[in-house]
């Protein structure tokens, strides 16, 4: 599946749309896992933006500001911001309190990576 998001880096004056083409399940089945991988995508096409024809950085998660919120016509929208920028993912097919808790564990657990892309 594809998640759609939506970036803008501090400075401009626009969005741009990335996809997050990485995850293999739908939102209503996502594990920690995906959360993790869907996080860590917002988090390189940030990067990618900023950052063009580099190559991919380790992403540590840590140090973001997020929220879920309802989606006007359905489902929710994840919303990350860090110095760099903010972007948003979505809309997707979750429940928000369980997409929240997830968010939350993963967040609480290091990651395996120990560098940051911001």
């Amino acid at each position: 599946m594809t998640v759609p998001v939506e970036i803008c880096l501090k400075g401009d004056d626009f969005a741009t749309n990335e996809t997050i083409t990485s995850i293999t399940r739908e939102p209503r089945a996502w594990t920690d896992a995906d959360v993790r991988l869907v996080l860590e995508g917002m988090l390189q096409a940030m990067h990618r933006r900023k950052h063009p024809g580099a190559s991919g950085q380790s992403i540590a998660l840590r140090g973001i500001s997020w929220i879920v919120n309802p989606y006007e016509s359905g489902g929710v929208v994840l919303a990350i911001e860090i110095t760099l920028g903010a972007a948003v993912a979505g809309p997707l097919d979750i429940d928000q309190a369980r997409l929240e808790a997830m968010i939350a564990r993963v967040l609480a657990t290091p990651s395996r990576s120990s560098s940051l892309v911001h």
